[in-house]
């Protein structure tokens, strides 16, 4: 037989929230088969535009090796530096 789920309390802070949710285990609060797939179509990743200052040199070097993977040379930029990130 199946536990009830238990009462969800309310917090004050947003703070309050994260700490109760880093203690306790959401299975517990919620009932999963009731759950609902929720779609979210129109979300986009949050980014922030920046001034990257590089040598001439260097830029070219990029857009070359950017051309011969077929992508545009600014995603390319994006994937070395999210490859580097993670493996720091």
């Amino acid at each position: 037989m199946k536990k009830a789920p238990k009462l969800l309390p309310s917090f004050a802070t947003e703070a309050e929230e994260r700490a109760f949710w880093e203690s306790h285990d959401t299975a517990d609060y919620f009932d999963l088969s009731k759950a609902v797939r929720a779609r979210f179509p129109n979300l986009k990743p949050t980014t922030k535009l920046i001034s990257l200052r590089l040598p001439l040199s260097l830029l070219e070097q990029i857009k070359i090796a950017a051309n011969k993977r077929d992508v545009p040379y600014q995603a390319l930029i994006k994937m070395w530096l999210a490859e580097k990130v993670e493996k720091a």
